[in-house]
C-alpha cells in the first residue's frame, strides 16, 4: 500500500500532551462492543482509543488500514504522539472487557488495569507484558522446537492451517527482514539461528516508558507499520506475511524485543548485539515476582516458574462462553 491508496490516519490523541496518567493506548474493533466498559478508568489514564475498523472517518482516532491486529493501533499512536509521549508511560491493550487471555480469575480487563501499578512494572526495564502466566506464551522450556529450526518450517509446511506453527516458522524471516541482515553484530544475524528460540509472553497487551519508546527514532515505527501494510498487497518478498493472523502474531513476539534494554555500542542509541539468553529472561519473569509487582497480589501460594495456583487457568478451546459478559458484568 502507498501513501496515495490509504486514508489519512487520525492518530493524534487530544490532550496527550498535558496530561500526567499513563495513556491507556486502545485498539478497539466493532466487536468488541460497547467501549463504556473504559469510562471508570479515566480517573487513572489518558484514554485514546482507536477505532480499527471503523467505516467512516468521524471524530474518534482511527488508522491507516486494519492491518496487524492490535499492532496498527499501537504503532500508529506511537507515531502520531511521539513527541508528546507521557513521561508516566502508557499501557496498550486490546478493545475488549472480556478475554480469554486476560490475566485475571474471571478475565476482566477492567480488574487488570484498575489495579496495575505502572510505575512498578516500569521498573526497571521500562517495559512489561501485563500477563504473569505463561499459559499460550512461548516461555516454558518445553514450549516446543525452536522457531528457527528445520523441525519448525515442517511443521508449518504439513500444517499450513495451524496458525502457531506458520507464525514460528515466519519469525525467522521477519526479524531479519526488520532488524537487518547485514551487520554482523546486528540483532537479525544473531537471533533465531536454527538452535535458538525467542521466549515470549502472550498476548500484545503491555506497558512501556517514555525512554524505551524513544531508544528507537519515530522514522523506525513509521517503517515497522508500513512492512505491516506492504504485506497486505504480496508485493515485496521482505513485507510482513500477507495473512493478518500471521503478521499480527510476528509482532506480537516481538515488542520486548523493541523496548527491552539492548547492549549498545559507545556510539549513542546504536545497537550492537543482543544477549539473547537474557533477553528471554527479561521477557518472562516469574509468575509470581510478576502478580506482586504489577497487581500487589504478594505471598501466593502454589507458585510454579509459569504460574500460581488460582491466578488464571486457560479456558476451554481459548475462548469464554458467549453469555460471559453478561454473568460477570
Amino acid at each position: 500500500m502507498t501513501a496515495a491508496t490509504l486514508r489519512a490516519a487520525r492518530g493524534q490523541c487530544p490532550g496527550l500532551a498535558d496530561t500526567s496518567k499513563p495513556a491507556l493506548v486502545v485498539s478497539r474493533v466493532s466487536a468488541d462492543g460497547d467501549p463504556k466498559w473504559l469510562e471508570p478508568l479515566a480517573h487513572l489514564y489518558h484514554l485514546c482509543i482507536y477505532d480499527v475498523d471503523a467505516q467512516t472517518e468521524g471524530s474518534t482516532l482511527h488508522v491507516p488500514a486494519n492491518r496487524g491486529h492490535e499492532a496498527m493501533a499501537y504503532l500508529t499512536f506511537i507515531i502520531d504522539n511521539y513527541a508528546d509521549f507521557p513521561p508516566a508511560g502508557a499501557v496498550f491493550v486490546h478493545g475488549s472487557r472480556w478475554a480469554w487471555h486476560n490475566d485475571s480469575p474471571d478475565y476482566d480487563n477492567v480488574a487488570l488495569l484498575k489495579t496495575l501499578n505502572v510505575s512498578a512494572a516500569l521498573q526497571p526495564f521500562g517495559y512489561h507484558n501485563l500477563r504473569c502466566d505463561w499459559s499460550a506464551s512461548t516461555c516454558a522450556p518445553d514450549y516446543g522446537p525452536p522457531q528457527g529450526s528445520l523441525e519448525t518450517s515442517l511443521n508449518a509446511r504439513l500444517q499450513p492451517w495451524d496458525a502457531r506453527a506458520v507464525s514460528d516458522a515466519a519469525l525467522s524471516h521477519a526479524i531479519t527482514s526488520l532488524f537487518g541482515k547485514d551487520d554482523a553484530q546486528g540483532i537479525g544475524s544473531t537471533l533465531l539461528s536454527r538452535g535458538d528460540k525467542l521466549s515470549a509472553q502472550c498476548c500484545a497487551q503491555f506497558v512501556v516508558s517514555r525512554q524505551r519508546v524513544w531508544q528507537h527514532s519515530r522514522e523506525e515505527y513509521v517503517a515497522l507499520r508500513q512492512w505491516l501494510l506492504d504485506g497486505s498487497g504480496g508485493r515485496r518478498e521482505d513485507a510482513a506475511p500477507a495473512d493478518d493472523r500471521i503478521a499480527g502474531r510476528i509482532l506480537s513476539y516481538i515488542w520486548h524485543v523493541l523496548f527491552l534494554p539492548q547492549d549498545s555500542s559507545d556510539a549513542p542509541g546504536r545497537t550492537i548485539g543482543v544477549d539473547l539468553e537474557r533477553l528471554n529472561e527479561l521477557a518472562c519473569p516469574r509468575a509470581e515476582e510478576c502478580y506482586c509487582r504489577l497487581y500487589g497480589r504478594c505471598n501466593l501460594q502454589g507458585c510454579e516458574d509459569g504460574r500460581c495456583q488460582g491466578q488464571y487457568v486457560v479456558p476451554p478451546d481459548f475462548s469464554l462462553p458467549r453469555d460471559w459478559a453478561a454473568t460477570h458484568s
